[in-house]
């Protein structure tokens, strides 16, 4: 079977409600509560925190329902002994629902030396969770359906091989496997990246709740004194680009290794689930709804929690019953190719965005090299990342980007970029279209002598800062 295209993934274990409100009447059920209906079709359990602790096992944390302290550990381990919940799994799982076990998490231990001891630690995972064997199965007899990376520290060292082992595992077992993520959604993710780039994902979980999030979509330019911090001000005044389905529509089409993967818009399912991001659930079907029609790659909405959506008056139902007709059809196959490519980690220390746009495209378009007077001047390139005042020729032309920009096709829908006229014509420098954003708002002329004075597209979008992580960590913890 394939992973159905669904409205609602609700994260499973952390127990989010409980963490804000002291009325434990909606505090996190079991399991198999939450596989009642039809709504909610693929459950990732949170968190595998730990990768390597005591007795050379991982430690899985799931608040309420099983953690070391009150459910015990295996011996000579601090591998809680959730067995208990064996029969739950396969209750969901016999009404068609995706059991996975997400391994990271905000606060968790989730990192790599290399790949060799990544590869060890997929060997491991696949005994204890998936469909190998082990004497100290935490879920018993139960075997989930795949694996769920929320990386959110420690670095990409490995990550890839581990996908890589865990796939080549799969390859040829009596059931299939899914391998999703979860990143940010500033775009590449600071610690999932560089491996989302390297092996294939089934999907996508996107956590909009950065300034890049639902709260922000129908805000085309959001002023960055707005949202980020007020000592990261001297380096960030500019417009910035809010919501940013469409870059994440064009990696699954141009740059991800499964070009069938789905992406998920994720979105906290109360406002005391997140400190930013929540929207109602008429808003978020809407938002859902228009994604769905201007996208191909878009697979649902991913809510964190469970707990949260169910106290919140079944937030899932009616985000799902906002969504209207033509949502959750069609599947994604898992994908079974497996790659040897090997992922690294990249520093940097700039937040950026990205930009909004109606359409988009997968085609790779023809584009001209500079000649006469635009000699000097790099051909546009998808996979290239452009800050204001920055230039590039396309179809004969020199353009110029206004603002921050990846993906976006010069002449698009978009309206970034500027045509300066045929190559033939006189250059015109950067600092032109940079004036004219520093005309249109004195805060951002800082930045924009900055971006004429080095005027040199990235292969790469730049990550978010440590200081900007942490104040928009992921709302999935405790």
């Amino acid at each position: 079977m394939g992973l159905t295209l669904i409205e609602d993934a609700s994260y499973y274990g952390q127990n989010s409600y409980g963490a804000t409100h002291s009325d434990t009447s909606g505090w996190q059920k079991t399991l198999s509560n939450y596989c009642q209906d039809d709504t909610i079709n693929a459950i990732p359990l949170a968190f595998l925190n730990v990768f390597f602790s005591t007795g050379g096992l991982p430690e899985i944390n799931m608040a309420n329902t099983c953690n070391p302290t009150d459910s015990g550990v295996f011996a000579g381990t601090s591998l809680a002994n959730c067995q208990f919940l064996a029969a739950d799994i396969k209750a969901c799982q016999a009404k068609g629902k995706v059991i996975t076990l997400s391994l990271g998490g905000a606060t968790g231990a989730a990192s790599f030396s290399s790949d060799s001891q990544a590869e060890t630690f997929a060997d491991t995972i696949w005994n204890l969770f998936l469909g190998g064997s082990s004497s100290t199965r935490p879920f018993g007899d139960a075997v989930l359906d795949g694996i769920d990376l929320d990386i959110e520290g420690g670095g990409s060292t490995g990550f890839a091989a581990f996908v890589t082992r865990i796939r080549s595992h799969a390859t040829g077992a009596s059931k299939q496997y899914y391998v999703t993520a979860a990143p940010q959604c500033v775009f590449p993710d600071a610690y999932l990246g560089t491996v989302l780039n390297a092996v294939a994902f089934d999907a996508v979980y996107v956590q909009y709740n950065n300034y890049c999030g639902v709260q922000n979509y129908n805000n085309a330019n959001v002023r960055a004194s707005q949202i980020l911090p007020r000592s990261l001000l001297d380096t960030e005044h500019r417009l910035v680009q809010a919501w940013n389905f469409n870059v994440w529509d064009n990696w699954a089409k141009t740059q991800a290794i499964n070009k069938n993967v789905k992406i998920y818009i994720g979105a906290p399912a109360s406002s005391t689930a997140a400190g930013s991001g929540y929207v109602d659930a008429a808003t978020l079907g809407s938002i859902a709804k228009a994604t769905r029609s201007a996208y191909s790659s878009f697979g649902g909405i991913m809510l964190w929690d469970a707990s949260q959506a169910y106290a919140n008056g079944r937030f899932d139902q009616a985000v799902k019953s906002a969504m209207g007709s033509g949502s959750g059809t069609g599947t994604t196959t898992p994908t079974t190719t497996s790659t040897t490519t090997t992922s690294t980690t990249k520093t940097t220390t700039t937040t950026t965005s990205t930009t909004k746009t109606t359409t988009t495209t997968s085609s790779t378009p023809t584009t001209t090299a500079g000649t006469g007077s635009c000699a000097s001047v790099a051909a546009w390139s998808a996979t290239a990342t452009y800050t204001g005042g920055m230039q590039a020729t396309y179809n004969g032309h020199l353009w110029t980007a206004q603002w921050w920009t990846y993906g976006d096709i010069p002449g698009g829908a978009a309206g970034v970029w500027v045509d300066n006229g045929a190559c033939s014509s006189s250059k015109k420098v950067a600092t032109a279209a940079a004036a004219s954003v520093v005309a249109n708002d004195a805060e951002v002329t800082a930045s924009a002598n900055t971006t004429s004075a080095s005027a040199e597209a990235t292969t790469s979008a730049p990550e978010p800062s440590a200081s900007i992580k942490a104040r928009n960590s992921r709302f999935f913890k405790l």
